[in-house]
Protein backbone atom coordinates (compact mmCIF):
# COMPACT_ATOMS: atom_id res chain seq x y z
CA UNK A 1 0.00 0.00 0.00
CA UNK A 2 2.82 2.45 0.83
CA UNK A 3 6.40 2.23 -0.47
CA UNK A 4 9.23 4.86 0.73
CA UNK A 5 12.24 4.67 -2.00
CA UNK A 6 15.01 6.48 -1.11
CA UNK A 7 12.68 9.23 0.61
CA UNK A 8 14.38 11.92 2.66
CA UNK A 9 14.02 15.40 3.76
CA UNK A 10 16.36 18.33 5.01
CA UNK A 11 15.32 22.09 5.92
CA UNK A 12 17.39 24.50 5.33
CA UNK A 13 18.70 26.46 8.11
CA UNK A 14 20.33 29.96 6.48
CA UNK A 15 22.89 28.07 3.91
CA UNK A 16 23.27 24.89 5.98
CA UNK A 17 20.53 21.93 5.15
CA UNK A 18 19.83 19.92 8.55
CA UNK A 19 18.70 16.20 7.62
CA UNK A 20 15.16 15.33 9.34
CA UNK A 21 15.42 12.33 7.50
CA UNK A 22 18.19 10.89 5.96
CA UNK A 23 17.35 8.69 3.28
CA UNK A 24 15.14 5.64 3.93
CA UNK A 25 13.31 2.20 2.22
CA UNK A 26 10.31 1.53 3.68
CA UNK A 27 7.43 -0.70 2.64
CA UNK A 28 4.16 -0.88 4.65
CA UNK A 29 1.32 -3.50 3.50
CA UNK A 30 -2.44 -3.27 2.85
CA UNK A 31 -4.42 -3.84 5.50
CA UNK A 32 -1.30 -3.91 8.45
CA UNK A 33 -1.41 -1.51 11.41
CA UNK A 34 2.59 -0.65 11.16
CA UNK A 35 4.03 0.90 14.00
CA UNK A 36 6.98 4.05 13.85
CA UNK A 37 8.85 4.08 17.22
CA UNK A 38 11.28 6.48 18.44
CA UNK A 39 12.18 9.27 20.62
CA UNK A 40 11.19 13.13 20.35
CA UNK A 41 13.31 14.19 17.25
CA UNK A 42 13.58 10.96 15.55
CA UNK A 43 12.30 11.55 12.54
CA UNK A 44 8.94 9.86 12.94
CA UNK A 45 6.52 13.05 12.66
CA UNK A 46 8.41 13.94 9.19
CA UNK A 47 8.03 10.49 7.78
CA UNK A 48 4.43 10.07 8.14
CA UNK A 49 3.60 13.66 7.13
CA UNK A 50 5.85 12.58 4.05
CA UNK A 51 3.13 9.71 3.24
CA UNK A 52 0.53 12.43 2.63
CA UNK A 53 3.07 14.72 1.08
CA UNK A 54 2.23 17.31 4.34
CA UNK A 55 5.81 18.05 3.99
CA UNK A 56 7.59 17.44 0.18
CA UNK A 57 10.30 15.03 0.03
CA UNK A 58 13.83 16.75 -0.33
CA UNK A 59 14.59 13.11 -2.78
CA UNK A 60 13.38 9.96 -3.50
CA UNK A 61 9.86 8.83 -4.06
CA UNK A 62 6.49 8.30 -2.37
CA UNK A 63 4.11 5.13 -3.70
CA UNK A 64 1.21 5.15 -2.64
CA UNK A 65 -1.55 1.99 -3.67
CA UNK A 66 1.45 1.87 -6.60
CA UNK A 67 1.12 5.22 -7.75
CA UNK A 68 3.79 7.51 -7.19
CA UNK A 69 2.22 10.72 -5.47
CA UNK A 70 5.26 13.10 -5.16
CA UNK A 71 4.76 15.26 -7.87
CA UNK A 72 1.13 15.51 -7.81
CA UNK A 73 -0.35 18.76 -8.45
CA UNK A 74 -2.43 20.75 -6.35
CA UNK A 75 -5.45 19.12 -7.73
CA UNK A 76 -4.68 15.72 -7.67
CA UNK A 77 -3.13 15.86 -4.19
CA UNK A 78 -6.53 17.34 -2.63
CA UNK A 79 -7.94 13.54 -4.43
CA UNK A 80 -5.11 11.85 -3.09
CA UNK A 81 -5.88 12.90 0.43
CA UNK A 82 -9.40 12.25 0.59
CA UNK A 83 -7.74 8.35 0.97
CA UNK A 84 -5.65 9.46 3.58
CA UNK A 85 -7.05 10.05 7.07
CA UNK A 86 -5.51 11.68 9.45
CA UNK A 87 -5.45 11.37 13.38
CA UNK A 88 -3.64 13.80 15.67
CA UNK A 89 -2.09 13.93 19.29
CA UNK A 90 -4.26 16.82 20.19
CA UNK A 91 -7.45 16.25 18.49
CA UNK A 92 -7.41 19.44 16.45
CA UNK A 93 -11.11 19.79 16.55
CA UNK A 94 -12.81 23.16 15.47
CA UNK A 95 -14.16 24.30 18.86
CA UNK A 96 -17.25 26.42 17.15
CA UNK A 97 -18.81 23.59 15.52
CA UNK A 98 -20.80 20.76 16.87
CA UNK A 99 -19.34 17.18 17.28
CA UNK A 100 -21.59 16.38 14.38
CA UNK A 101 -20.36 18.83 12.59
CA UNK A 102 -16.56 18.17 12.72
CA UNK A 103 -17.57 15.13 11.31
CA UNK A 104 -18.98 15.93 8.33
CA UNK A 105 -16.36 19.20 7.99
CA UNK A 106 -14.15 17.38 5.61
CA UNK A 107 -17.13 15.89 3.45
CA UNK A 108 -18.34 19.20 2.90
CA UNK A 109 -14.94 20.68 1.85
CA UNK A 110 -14.87 17.48 -0.62
CA UNK A 111 -17.73 19.55 -2.53
CA UNK A 112 -18.68 15.61 -3.94
CA UNK A 113 -21.18 15.11 -0.96
CA UNK A 114 -25.11 15.40 -0.91
CA UNK A 115 -26.36 16.43 2.36
CA UNK A 116 -28.00 13.44 2.80
CA UNK A 117 -24.95 11.69 2.00
CA UNK A 118 -23.04 13.34 4.29
CA UNK A 119 -25.67 13.68 7.40
CA UNK A 120 -26.15 9.35 7.04
CA UNK A 121 -22.33 9.03 7.11
CA UNK A 122 -22.29 10.94 9.95
CA UNK A 123 -24.92 9.13 11.70
CA UNK A 124 -23.33 5.59 10.68
CA UNK A 125 -19.74 7.19 11.46
CA UNK A 126 -20.93 8.43 15.59
CA UNK A 127 -22.52 5.02 16.04
CA UNK A 128 -18.77 3.16 15.15
CA UNK A 129 -17.15 5.34 17.65
CA UNK A 130 -20.00 4.85 19.91
CA UNK A 131 -20.49 8.53 20.26
CA UNK A 132 -24.52 8.52 18.63
CA UNK A 133 -26.14 10.51 21.42
CA UNK A 134 -22.41 13.33 21.61
CA UNK A 135 -23.38 14.70 18.03
CA UNK A 136 -25.31 17.91 19.43
CA UNK A 137 -22.30 18.74 21.88
CA UNK A 138 -19.56 20.71 21.45
CA UNK A 139 -16.03 20.04 21.78
CA UNK A 140 -15.03 21.67 25.29
CA UNK A 141 -18.40 19.26 26.54
CA UNK A 142 -16.00 16.36 25.65
CA UNK A 143 -13.75 13.99 27.64
CA UNK A 144 -9.80 13.87 26.24
CA UNK A 145 -11.02 9.99 24.93
CA UNK A 146 -14.11 11.29 23.73
CA UNK A 147 -12.49 14.32 21.66
CA UNK A 148 -10.36 11.74 20.20
CA UNK A 149 -13.05 9.07 19.04
CA UNK A 150 -14.69 12.76 17.13
CA UNK A 151 -10.96 12.58 15.60
CA UNK A 152 -11.18 9.52 14.90
CA UNK A 153 -14.83 9.62 13.16
CA UNK A 154 -13.73 12.77 10.95
CA UNK A 155 -10.69 11.16 9.79
CA UNK A 156 -12.69 8.38 8.73
CA UNK A 157 -15.63 10.58 6.75
CA UNK A 158 -14.48 10.43 3.47
CA UNK A 159 -13.58 6.38 3.27
CA UNK A 160 -9.94 6.34 2.94
CA UNK A 161 -8.09 3.33 2.37
CA UNK A 162 -4.45 5.10 5.11
CA UNK A 163 -5.53 6.22 8.58
CA UNK A 164 -2.40 7.77 10.33
CA UNK A 165 -2.54 8.47 13.75
CA UNK A 166 0.68 10.98 15.11
CA UNK A 167 1.01 10.52 18.44
CA UNK A 168 -2.98 9.47 18.86
CA UNK A 169 -2.91 8.80 22.32
CA UNK A 170 0.09 10.66 23.68
CA UNK A 171 -2.76 13.04 25.64
CA UNK A 172 -4.57 10.39 26.47
CA UNK A 173 -4.58 8.91 30.25
CA UNK A 174 -3.89 4.57 30.14
CA UNK A 175 -7.53 3.50 30.70
CA UNK A 176 -8.69 5.74 27.70
CA UNK A 177 -5.96 4.72 25.61
CA UNK A 178 -6.68 1.24 26.25
CA UNK A 179 -10.30 2.41 24.67
CA UNK A 180 -8.97 4.19 21.91
CA UNK A 181 -6.27 1.68 21.22
CA UNK A 182 -9.14 -1.39 21.04
CA UNK A 183 -11.14 1.08 18.76
CA UNK A 184 -8.43 1.50 16.02
CA UNK A 185 -7.97 -2.32 16.10
CA UNK A 186 -11.98 -2.77 15.73
CA UNK A 187 -11.86 -0.73 12.11
CA UNK A 188 -8.56 -2.24 11.29
CA UNK A 189 -10.22 -5.77 11.17
CA UNK A 190 -13.60 -4.41 9.82
CA UNK A 191 -12.81 -1.78 7.28
CA UNK A 192 -9.40 -3.42 6.21
CA UNK A 193 -7.49 -0.07 6.87
CA UNK A 194 -3.89 0.29 6.47
CA UNK A 195 -2.91 1.98 9.50
CA UNK A 196 0.24 3.71 10.45
CA UNK A 197 0.63 4.91 13.69
CA UNK A 198 3.55 6.95 15.85
CA UNK A 199 4.33 6.66 19.01
CA UNK A 200 7.36 6.94 21.74
CA UNK A 201 5.52 4.37 23.73
CA UNK A 202 6.54 0.73 22.82
CA UNK A 203 3.95 -0.53 25.04
CA UNK A 204 0.90 1.02 22.06
CA UNK A 205 2.91 -0.80 19.76
CA UNK A 206 3.27 -3.88 21.35
CA UNK A 207 -1.07 -4.04 21.98
CA UNK A 208 -2.13 -2.98 18.35
CA UNK A 209 0.82 -3.13 15.85
CA UNK A 210 2.15 -6.07 13.06
CA UNK A 211 5.11 -4.63 12.06
CA UNK A 212 7.70 -1.88 13.96
CA UNK A 213 10.34 0.72 12.69
CA UNK A 214 12.17 1.87 15.59
CA UNK A 215 13.65 5.42 14.30
CA UNK A 216 16.79 7.53 15.88
CA UNK A 217 18.24 10.85 14.43
CA UNK A 218 16.52 10.37 11.59
CA UNK A 219 17.09 6.58 10.44
CA UNK A 220 15.37 3.70 10.65
CA UNK A 221 17.63 1.33 12.88
CA UNK A 222 15.53 -1.79 13.61
CA UNK A 223 12.67 -3.41 11.67
CA UNK A 224 10.38 -6.31 11.69
CA UNK A 225 7.47 -7.97 13.35
CA UNK A 226 6.57 -7.22 16.70
CA UNK A 227 6.72 -9.99 18.21
CA UNK A 228 10.98 -10.47 16.86
CA UNK A 229 11.60 -7.10 17.59
CA UNK A 230 10.06 -6.14 20.61
CA UNK A 231 10.64 -9.63 22.22
CA UNK A 232 14.88 -10.03 20.90
CA UNK A 233 15.69 -5.90 20.35
CA UNK A 234 19.43 -5.60 18.72
CA UNK A 235 20.04 -1.80 18.23
CA UNK A 236 20.45 0.11 21.69
CA UNK A 237 17.82 2.56 20.77
CA UNK A 238 14.90 -0.32 20.37
CA UNK A 239 16.17 -1.96 23.85
CA UNK A 240 16.37 0.71 26.08
CA UNK A 241 12.15 1.64 24.72
CA UNK A 242 11.30 -2.21 25.59
CA UNK A 243 12.97 -1.79 29.31
CA UNK A 244 11.10 1.38 29.29
CA UNK A 245 8.22 -0.78 28.53
CA UNK A 246 8.34 -3.27 30.91
CA UNK A 247 8.95 -0.96 34.05
CA UNK A 248 12.88 -2.33 34.35
CA UNK A 249 15.83 -0.42 35.97
CA UNK A 250 18.69 -1.79 33.98
CA UNK A 251 21.51 -0.62 36.09
CA UNK A 252 19.42 -2.41 39.25
CA UNK A 253 18.56 -5.41 36.96
CA UNK A 254 22.40 -6.24 36.56
CA UNK A 255 23.39 -5.51 40.12
CA UNK A 256 20.93 -7.87 41.32
CA UNK A 257 22.22 -10.81 38.61
CA UNK A 258 25.79 -9.96 39.78
CA UNK A 259 24.38 -11.36 43.47
CA UNK A 260 23.13 -14.53 41.44
CA UNK A 261 24.63 -17.74 42.29
CA UNK A 262 24.85 -20.47 38.69
CA UNK A 263 24.53 -20.12 35.18
CA UNK A 264 21.61 -17.35 34.18
CA UNK A 265 19.31 -17.41 31.46
CA UNK A 266 16.56 -15.39 29.82
CA UNK A 267 14.00 -17.55 28.16
CA UNK A 268 11.48 -16.61 25.81
CA UNK A 269 7.88 -18.42 25.55
CA UNK A 270 5.60 -17.66 22.65
CA UNK A 271 1.88 -18.80 22.19
CA UNK A 272 0.62 -22.01 23.84
CA UNK A 273 3.91 -22.52 25.58
CA UNK A 274 3.48 -19.56 27.57
CA UNK A 275 1.17 -21.91 30.06
CA UNK A 276 2.92 -25.38 29.84
CA UNK A 277 3.85 -25.63 33.71
CA UNK A 278 7.59 -26.44 31.68
CA UNK A 279 9.81 -25.25 34.56
CA UNK A 280 9.38 -28.13 37.10
CA UNK A 281 9.09 -30.74 34.45
CA UNK A 282 12.90 -29.82 33.57
CA UNK A 283 13.70 -29.31 37.16
CA UNK A 284 12.88 -32.81 37.60
CA UNK A 285 14.69 -34.19 33.96
CA UNK A 286 17.57 -32.53 34.74
CA UNK A 287 18.13 -32.12 38.55
CA UNK A 288 18.29 -28.44 38.15
CA UNK A 289 17.44 -25.95 41.06
CA UNK A 290 16.15 -22.67 39.63
CA UNK A 291 15.23 -19.16 40.93
CA UNK A 292 13.36 -16.74 39.29
CA UNK A 293 15.02 -13.27 39.12
CA UNK A 294 12.54 -11.52 36.74
CA UNK A 295 9.57 -12.40 34.45
CA UNK A 296 6.35 -11.43 33.33
CA UNK A 297 3.56 -12.62 30.72
CA UNK A 298 1.41 -10.64 28.45
CA UNK A 299 0.27 -10.07 24.98
CA UNK A 300 1.46 -8.48 21.51
CA UNK A 301 -1.52 -8.13 20.02
CA UNK A 302 -3.28 -11.26 20.24
CA UNK A 303 -0.36 -13.54 21.22
CA UNK A 304 0.61 -14.10 24.59
CA UNK A 305 4.43 -14.67 25.73
CA UNK A 306 6.12 -14.48 28.87
CA UNK A 307 9.64 -13.79 29.41
CA UNK A 308 11.53 -14.98 32.69
CA UNK A 309 15.05 -14.64 33.75
CA UNK A 310 16.28 -17.58 35.86
CA UNK A 311 19.19 -18.72 37.80
CA UNK A 312 20.09 -22.56 37.25
CA UNK A 313 22.18 -24.41 40.02
CA UNK A 314 23.55 -27.73 40.27
CA UNK A 315 22.27 -31.02 37.70
CA UNK A 316 22.70 -31.03 34.49
CA UNK A 317 21.93 -27.66 32.74
CA UNK A 318 23.10 -28.85 29.21
CA UNK A 319 20.25 -30.88 29.82
CA UNK A 320 18.62 -28.36 30.98
CA UNK A 321 18.82 -25.91 28.84
CA UNK A 322 18.43 -28.84 25.62
CA UNK A 323 14.76 -29.57 27.39
CA UNK A 324 14.09 -25.92 26.89
CA UNK A 325 14.56 -25.30 23.30
CA UNK A 326 12.65 -28.79 22.71
CA UNK A 327 9.85 -27.58 24.02
CA UNK A 328 10.19 -24.81 21.48
CA UNK A 329 11.30 -21.76 23.90
CA UNK A 330 14.12 -19.53 22.83
CA UNK A 331 16.71 -19.38 24.81
CA UNK A 332 19.55 -17.13 25.79
CA UNK A 333 22.72 -17.42 27.81
CA UNK A 334 22.78 -14.29 30.26
CA UNK A 335 25.53 -15.50 31.85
Amino acid sequence: MIELDQVQKSYQVGDRAIPALHPTDLTIDTGEVFGIVGHSGAGKSTLVRLINLLERPTGGRVLVDGEDVTHYDAAELRAFRRKVGMIFQHFNLLSSRTVADNIAFPMKLAGIYSKAEIRDRVAELLALVSLTDQGNKYPSQLSGGQKQRVGIARALACRPTILLCDEATSALDPQTTQSVLRLLAEINRELGLTIVLITHEMDVVRRICDRVAVMDGGRIVEMGAVTDVFLHPEHPTTRDFVFESENVDRDELQQDLQHAPGRILRLTFRGESTYKPLLGHVARQSGVDFSILSGRIDHIKDTPYGQLTLSLVGGNLDQAMAEFEAADVHVEVVR
